[in-house]
């Protein structure tokens, strides 16, 4: 596969398709279908978890993948699959394990999750995948995206969904130099251009053209009505919370005093966040100390985002 787009690489050239009463013809349908899958096929992205169709693997890829870019996410899928390779495995394991391999990745929140889908699909669904969107939908951890890209990639089925790929696709494609363009008009045109006997490849075809445009030109999701900069990292809630998992995986049992002064960071805020870990899940605690949740009980909330 070639270096990805350049400036000067014709995939760069603006594809703007007029529309038509919001809707695209049929001939632009078709051009845009052929730009993107000669991109794909020169520049397509080989990623471990598009070498599969296991549905599971695929639930773990895109888990993983929420809100964490690709890169880090090459490094950790196999060694999480190796470690867990099956819903039963990942719902009988201690939440302490999951935690240390999904170290790395960020939002602990979301392994967290994985395993309560992992239970769910154990105990209601004899360890398989549902195939509907809708059923995926009430799963923890799973919204409309993620439910819409399991069901394109583990199973092929032609829905429409948008995230934030795919989006700054439509919005540089059919809404140049537009700014507040909201979702409810892109995702008619991603209805309108569905490869619908292929919707796997064409959803790769998608994000990768959309990766590329992220490095390559000025960002088009900034035009989104639904853009919004992410809160730097540094003395976040999101980084102590992560703070006091790491402590907890390097000392399995500590007093609320003793994990304080390992994260490090303010009494008070340290300790409330402490006691929302216990809320969520996360941690148990026995007598004076705290450990991380043995995981074998799975609380109704699911709120908050470590």
């Amino acid at each position: 596969m070639r270096t990805p787009a350049s400036p000067e690489n014709p995939s760069l050239e603006p594809c703007a398709e007029r529309l038509e009463a919001g809707r695209i013809t049929l001939a632009g349908a078709r051009r845009f279908r052929r730009r993107l899958y000669g991109f794909f096929h020169d520049q397509g992205r080989r990623l471990p978890w598009r070498a599969t169709t296991d549905p599971y693997h695929i639930l773990v890829s895109e888990i993983m993948l929420q809100q964490t870019q690709v890169e880090r996410v090459a490094l950790k899928y196999e060694p999480f699959i190796q470690a867990f390779p099956d819903v039963w495995s990942l719902a009988r394991a201690p939440l302490r394990d999951i935690i240390a391999a999904w170290q790395g990745l960020g939002y602990n929140r979301r392994a967290l999750a994985l395993q309560r889908i992992a239970q769910r699909l154990a105990a209601d669904f004899d360890g398989r995948l549902p195939i509907s969107v809708d059923t995926l939908r009430t799963f923890p951890g799973i919204g409309a995206a993620t439910a819409g890209a399991l069901a394109a990639f583990a199973f092929n089925q032609p829905v429409v969904f948008i995230e934030t790929n795919i989006r700054r696709v439509f919005l540089y494609c059919f809404f140049p130099g537009q700014n507040g363009v909201r979702d409810r008009e892109i995702l008619p045109l991603v209805d309108q251009t569905l490869d619908r006997e292929h919707p796997r490849p064409w959803y790769y075809a998608l994000m990768d053209y959309g990766s590329m445009l992220k490095r390559a030109a000025p960002n088009p999701n900034r035009r989104s009505a639904h853009h919004q900069r992410q809160a730097p990292f540094a003395d976040s809630d999101r980084q102590i919370r992560g703070l006091i998992l790491k402590a907890l995986l390097r000392f399995p049992a500590l007093s609320v005093e003793e994990l304080v002064k390992a994260v490090g960071k303010g009494p008070k805020r340290t300790t409330g966040l402490i006691h929302t870990l216990i809320k969520e899940g996360f941690l148990e605690q026995e007598g004076a100390h705290l450990r991380i949740a043995s995981g074998a009980e799975t609380p109704e909330s699911d709120a908050g985002s470590p």
